[in-house]
């Protein structure tokens, strides 16, 4: 149960995982999660449901390197079990036809931006899409974004695709151009919270899902806690999308750097116990 159908490598610390889960793929909707754990002592993770196959009973993962457990399951090979699986978590997107959409995605944030875009462009909205990395070799799922959007827009810090800039400099370029009825924005923290201001400034509708600390993935540890107007919201059950323009984004940076130290060492460690095991 769980096992790994194929793998593929978007760059070296982004991998795209297709798993056995039959009844999470049947059940699964746009904006829905998963926790994973791998190991019997591993700590669960949450990763948002990229797509799914209800034909072959697979979901797919794209995982980032940034830590012991996510570099745990990129480690993972065609065969394998992942341990835990527990899905589909968090409430679905809400899909209608709102008219034209600027749906923005920044890194490994475009790969849970996917299904929300699907869903939305068969609703009939008309889909403008912004995607960004730093590089070139980080941006994912390019050709998958543009079957399912009018107009694609990439952007890259450092110019090497695309057009050179952050996301929110694309997003201007839409705005400044059409009425734009409603914003989705993934991605990275800090990219989220400047996104949610440019939308801002302009008043539009946006939503964002949120990428937090998450622990049991049901709402009762409470690890998840995010302030969304002004209220204690957790995003796991909540979640994990919101109005962007309501989330506290500065709070929910600071939390997300509070263990920064501790997954440094701890994966410094790992990888010394892998190599130290390499050469055994």
């Amino acid at each position: 149960m769980n096992k790994v159908i194929s793998k593929h490598y978007y760059s070296e610390n982004v991998v795209s995982l297709e798993i056995e889960a039959p009844r999470i793929a049947k059940a699964r909707r746009a904006g829905h999660f998963v926790m994973v754990r791998v190991g019997n002592t591993g700590e669960r993770i949450p990763l948002t449901i990229s797509t799914a196959n209800v034909e072959r009973g697979t979901i797919t993962l794209v995982v980032q390197k940034v830590g012991v457990s996510s570099r745990k399951i990129t480690e993972l090979e065609v065969g394998d079990e992942v341990t835990d699986l527990v899905g589909p978590l968090g409430q679905a997107t809400h899909v209608e036809n709102f008219g034209t959409i600027l749906a923005c995605g920044g890194g490994v944030g475009v790969a849970p931006l996917l299904p929300i875009v699907e869903e939305l462009k068969k609703a009939g909205n008309k889909v403008i899409s912004v995607i960004a990395a730093r590089s070139k070799d980080l941006i994912i799922l390019e050709d998958q974004i543009r079957q399912h959007s009018d107009e694609v827009i990439v952007m890259t810090d450092d110019g090497s695709y695309g057009k050179k800039g952050l996301i929110t400099e694309g997003m201007e370029e839409v705005i400044n151009r059409e009425k734009i009825d409603q914003a989705v924005i993934i991605g990275p923290g800090i990219m989220m919270k400047f996104a949610a201001l440019t939308t801002k400034k302009h008043n539009i509708p946006s939503i964002a899902s949120l990428n937090t600390i998450m622990v049991d993935g049901t709402g009762m540890c409470g690890a998840c806690r995010v302030t969304v107007g002004g209220k204690t919201r957790f995003v796991c059950v909540d979640g994990p999308e919101f109005d962007a323009h309501e989330v506290d984004f500065d709070e929910m940076l600071m939390r997300l750097s509070g263990y920064r130290e501790d997954e440094i060492k701890a994966d410094e460690q790992y990888l010394c116990v892998s190599k130290n095991k390499g050469k055994a």
